[in-house]
C-alpha cells in the first residue's frame, strides 16, 4: 500500500485521462485555482465540472483502493477513535475497520504520503487506505470527538480547586488567566456546543449534581457532572463575561457577549434565573460568520415562495411570521430583510435584542430599563423616513397600534407574535385592544412556521405505522395515507442515534382578503376562521408537515407533533384536508 501511495497522481489529468472532465474544462479550472488559491479538486466541483464522488471513484481506482461514502458507512465511535483527535484532524484520516489482520483508514488524501507514514509509525501495525469526501470526514470526526469527558475532567479539577476555597471570591481573579479549570471548562464547553451545532446550552445545578443539557436540532441532550459546586464558579465566570452583577443571586438577569470558537463568532445572549439549588443559566447561541440564510433556502414550496415574495414587495402594510420560541421566525424575518435590502430603500428595525448585523439597516435595541421601549423606538422610527420597518415582537397593545398605523400610512411593517397558527395571529390582534377597522386595513398577511427535523439519510428506512398512527392518518387525509411511503431513522452515529439529523421550515401564509378583512371588521372569529380554510391557496401546518413525510424528508412521528400544536385552530385537520 505504501508503494501505492507513492505514485505521484495529478487529480487534473487523472480526470482527462478518464474523460471526466475535458482539456478545456481542466483549463478553466486551473485559471480559477491560482485566483483562489484552492485545491484543484475542489475547484472543478465548485464549478459542475465533476461531481466529488466521481473524482474520488477514479483516484480509488487509480491507487488500487476503496472509496467510502461515510455518509451511508455506520463506523463505531470506539474504533474511530483508535486514532487520536489531534491526528485525526491534522492528516485528515479516520479508523473506520479494525480487523485482526490490519485497520481501514479513511483519508481525504491518500497520496499524503507524510501523513501514511505517520499513521504506520502510531497503530505500529498495517494500514489499508481509503479514500473519502473530506466534508463527510470532517464532520464525521465532529461527531465522534465530543468533549464529554474532557468536560468531566475539567470539572473535577475545579471541584478540587474550590475545595480548597474558603470564599468563591477567591477564586475570580485566578479565573482572568486563560488556564484557570473554570475559563478551560466554559472553552471546552462552547467548543463542544459548536462542534455539535447546539443552538442552546443549559446549566442546571440539581441537588447533587451539575446538568449540562445541550439544545440539537430543538430536542436537549444532556451531560451530568457530579462536581455539583462547580456551577457557582460557572455562573459567576458567565456573568462577568457578561457585564452582570455577580453578587445579586435573588433576581434574575439577561445579559450578552462576543466569542470566538473553533474560527467562529458565536454571540452569546445570557439569561439567569434563581432555582432551588442555586442559579440557572440558559445561553442562545448565534453564529454570526454564517451568514444570513436565503429565502430559497428556507424550505418554502415554490407556489408560497412566490406568493410570500409577491406580498413583501409591496410598498406598504404589515406582513406578521408567527410561531413558538425557537420556531425560527428571526432567520425568516432576516433573509426577508436581506432581500429587500437596497439602496434605495431605508430599513429601520426595533429589535430585542439585535440578533444579526446587517449593513446599510439601521438597527435599533431597546432599553426597557432607562425607558427606550418597542413603543418609543417605533415613534422615534416613524420621523426617520423609512421605508420597511421590522418590530422584533408586538408586545403590547401599543406597539401594535403604533405599527398598524405605519402600515397604513405608507410603510412596509415586518413583526412577529407568539402564536400557534396564521388564523389564531389576526384574532391576537382584536385581543390585544387593536381596532378591528385598522387591523383589516393593515394587515397584508401572516406567516405561521415550525421547523421540523430531517431525518437521518444515513439511517432512514420505511416505517411500519403502528393502530394509532393508521387510525390518525385515516382521520386527517382519509384512504390516500395508503398510497404514501412513511420513512423513518433507525439511529445511527451520524445522528447521535436520534435518527435525525438537522431541520427544515414548514410554513402556512394566510393571505387577507376581502372575505377576511370583513370578518376582521366585525371582530367574527368564526367567519374568519371559516373563511381561511376556504382559500384556494391555504394550506395548514400540519399538512404542509405531511407533504414533508411523503417526500421521506422528516418522519409521521414529526407531522404528528406539528399536528398537536396547532390542532386548537377551531377546525380539525381532516376539515382543512377535505377542502382541497
Amino acid at each position: 500500500m505504501l508503494s501505492v501511495t507513492r505514485k505521484k497522481i495529478r487529480i487534473g489529468e487523472l480526470l482527462v485521462q478518464n474523460r471526466l472532465i475535458s482539456e478545456e474544462q481542466l483549463s478553466v479550472a486551473l485559471n480559477s485555482q491560482k485566483k483562489t488559491g484552492g485545491k484543484l479538486g475542489d475547484t472543478l466541483v465548485e464549478l459542475g465540472f465533476v461531481t466529488s464522488r466521481d473524482m474520488l471513484e477514479c483516484l480509488a481506482r487509480q491507487l488500487g483502493i476503496v472509496y467510502v461514502d461515510l455518509q451511508y458507512f455506520k463506523y463505531k465511535p470506539e474504533t474511530v477513535r483508535l486514532l487520536p483527535e489531534t491526528f485525526a484532524r491534522r492528516f485528515r484520516a479516520m479508523v473506520l475497520e479494525d480487523s485482526p489482520a490490519s485497520l481501514l483508514v479513511g483519508m481525504a488524501d491518500p497520496t499524503d504520503i507524510f501523513a501514511f507514514d505517520e499513521l504506520a509509525k502510531i497503530f505500529k501495525r498495517p494500514v489499508r487506505l481509503a479514500v473519502v469526501r473530506e466534508t463527510d470526514l470532517l464532520r464525521a470526526i465532529d461527531q465522534v470527538y465530543r468533549r464529554t469527558d474532557e468536560l468531566a475532567n475539567i470539572a473535577q479539577e475545579l471541584g478540587q480547586e474550590l475545595s480548597t476555597q474558603t470564599n468563591l471570591a477567591d477564586l475570580l481573579p485566578a479565573s482572568e488567566l486563560q488556564d484557570a479549570p473554570v475559563v478551560r471548562l466554559l472553552r471546552t464547553l462552547f467548543e463542544d456546543a459548536v462542534q455539535v451545532g447546539a443552538s442552546d446550552i443549559h446549566i442546571e445545578p440539581d441537588e447533587k449534581v451539575l446538568r449540562l443539557r445541550q439544545r440539537i436540532d430543538g430536542v436537549l441532550h444532556e451531560q451530568v457532572v457530579k462536581e455539583k459546586r462547580v456551577a457557582a464558579a460557572l455562573v459567576s465566570r458567565l456573568k462577568l463575561m457578561s457585564g452582570l452583577d455577580i453578587s445579586e443571586r435573588r433576581l434574575p438577569q439577561d445579559g450578552r457577549f462576543n466569542i470566538k470558537v473553533r474560527g467562529k463568532s458565536i454571540d452569546v445572549r445570557l439569561a439567569t434565573m434563581p432555582i432551588q439549588f442555586g442559579e440557572a443559566v440558559v445561553m442562545r447561541l448565534l453564529d454570526q460568520s454564517g451568514g444570513i440564510l436565503s429565502l430559497d433556502v428556507l424550505g418554502m414550496p415554490e407556489a408560497l415562495l412566490a406568493r410570500y415574495r409577491l406580498l413583501v414587495g409591496r410598498p406598504n402594510g404589515m406582513v406578521l411570521v408567527t410561531g413558538p420560541t425557537g420556531s425560527g421566525k428571526t432567520t425568516t424575518l432576516y433573509a426577508t430583510l436581506n432581500e429587500l435590502n437596497q439602496v434605495e430603500k431605508k430599513v429601520i428595525t426595533v429589535e430585542d435584542p439585535v440578533e444579526y448585523r446587517l449593513p446599510r439597516i439601521n438597527q435599533v435595541q431597546v432599553h426597557p430599563r432607562i425607558g427606550l421601549s418597542f413603543a418609543q423606538v417605533l415613534r422615534a422610527a416613524l420621523r426617520q423616513d423609512p421605508d420597511i420597518i421590522m418590530v422584533g415582537e408586538m408586545r403590547d397593545q401599543e406597539t401594535a397600534e403604533i405599527g398598524l398605523r405605519a402600515a397604513m400610512t405608507g410603510h412596509l411593517v415586518f413583526s412577529t407574535l407568539h402564536t400557534n397558527d396564521a388564523i389564531g395571529t389576526a384574532l391576537r390582534l382584536l385581543d390585544m385592544g387593536a381596532e378591528g377597522y385598522i387591523v383589516a386595513s393593515a394587515l397584508q398577511a401572516v406567516l405561521a412556521q415550525r421547523l421540523v427535523r430531517r431525518l437521518c439519510e444515513s439511517c432512514i428506512e420505511d416505517e411500519v405505522l403502528d393502530a394509532g398512527r393508521l387510525s390518525w392518518l385515516e382521520a386527517a387525509i382519509g384512504p390516500a395515507w395508503r398510497e404514501i411511503r412513511f420513512r423513518r431513522g433507525a439511529g445511527c452515529p451520524h445522528c447521535h442515534n436520534t435518527g435525525y439529523r438537522g431541520r427544515i421550515g414548514i410554513f402556512e401564509l394566510l393571505e387577507i382578503d376581502f372575505t377576511l378583512a370583513d370578518a376582521l371588521r366585525r371582530g367574527d372569529s368564526a367567519a374568519f376562521a371559516t373563511g381561511a380554510y376556504r382559500q384556494p391557496n391555504f394550506r395548514p401546518l400540519a399538512l404542509c408537515a405531511l407533504d414533508f413525510a411523503r417526500q421521506g424528508i422528516t418522519s409521521l412521528e414529526e407531522v404528528v407533533r406539528v399536528a398537536g400544536q396547532v390542532e386548537e385552530t377551531g377546525l380539525p385537520v381532516a376539515a382543512a384536508a377535505g377542502e382541497k
